[in-house]
């Protein structure tokens, strides 16, 4: 059986790597800012929902058992 802490801190990695992705998308400006951060920022949105969901349904799941 896999470990579920574990599982939570890949999501948290995926989360703090897209946003460090898109403030450096920001921050360099240009044709490849203008294409990526607004795209990146967004799928940190993403990630950082299931990511919440994820942690979220951990809680529950140890509550119950």
């Amino acid at each position: 059986m896999f470990d579920l802490n574990m599982l939570i801190y890949v999501a948290l990695f995926v989360v703090a790597s897209v946003l460090a992705f898109g403030i450096y998308a920001l921050f360099r400006g240009g044709d490849f800012g203008r294409s990526y951060s607004n795209k990146l920022m967004r799928l940190r949105v993403v990630v950082q929902a299931v990511a919440i969901s994820l942690i979220v349904g951990v809680a529950w799941w140890r509550a119950r058992h």
